[in-house]
């Protein structure tokens, strides 16, 4: 069982137009960086695009946004994108706000197959227009559905040739949780080695999640905003 591809252009080589991709990362720390730099190398457009934010201007999945690929956003926090304001205040983007939490379960509600769940979260609020609503122990909750995604590119520190994952610190963040909501998963990690050289306790999300696994290149791993001081 060898999942490995030789880069993100094989490894995405049948995403199209229209297609819902669901990207791990949150602001730019642990972005799928090769996956985001294939799908703007391919040009494919008309994408609906499930990620806790868009990257920056510049930056992540920002790149995209200014290529004109993307038709909707479903996200938490689109703060730091001016590309995305524009877009969105002409109606040229779709946009769907999530609270960050409930979008996390959404995503985790995917991969486990629950189809839908009861959260207090957002009730009374524009999140829950349109939305079922009940009294669950006296709290009043919003009925939300799951996400799942035709494709997931996600981010990995290191993974085997099946697919068994290892994240870094908080570079994992949303990355577990859309591989397994994606009906085809795409890894790229910084490193790949065989199986049985990853410890089993220390795996974070076995290879039943994982379709395609590569080796990236050229991480440049950026930061929105770098605020230091001077040493005394």
């Amino acid at each position: 069982m060898n999942k490995v591809y030789p880069d993100a252009q094989a490894a995405l080589h049948d995403v199209a137009d229209g297609v819902t991709i669901l990207a791990g990362g949150f602001g730019l720390s642990g972005n799928p960086e090769n996956c985001i730099a294939e799908l703007a190398r391919k040009q494919v457009k008309q994408l609906t695009i499930v990620s806790n934010n868009c990257g920056t201007t510049e930056k992540g999945l920002g790149v995209l946004l200014a290529q004109g690929q993307v038709k909707k956003m479903v996200s938490s926090y689109v703060g730091e994108n001016k590309v995305f304001e524009k877009l969105f205040l002409s109606g040229e983007l779709e946009v769907e706000l999530c609270p960050q939490g409930t979008l996390a379960e959404r995503l985790r509600a995917g991969g486990a197959g629950i189809e839908a769940f009861y959260t207090p979260t957002g009730f009374g609020t524009k999140v829950a227009e349109g939305k079922e609503t009940r009294e669950l122990n006296g709290k009043q909750c919003v009925l939300e559905k799951a996400i799942r995604g035709d494709f997931a590119i996600v981010k990995a520190w290191k993974g085997d040739r099946w697919g068994n994952l290892v994240f870094r610190k908080t570079s994992r963040n949303f990355n577990p949780l859309c591989a397994q909501a994606g009906t085809i998963t795409i890894v790229e990690v910084e490193e790949l080695v065989e199986v049985g050289q990853l410890e089993p306790d220390q795996v974070h999300l076995p290879s039943i999640y994982v379709q395609r696994i590569f080796q990236g290149t050229s991480y440049e791993k950026p930061i929105e905003q770098r605020t230091t001081r001077k040493r005394s």
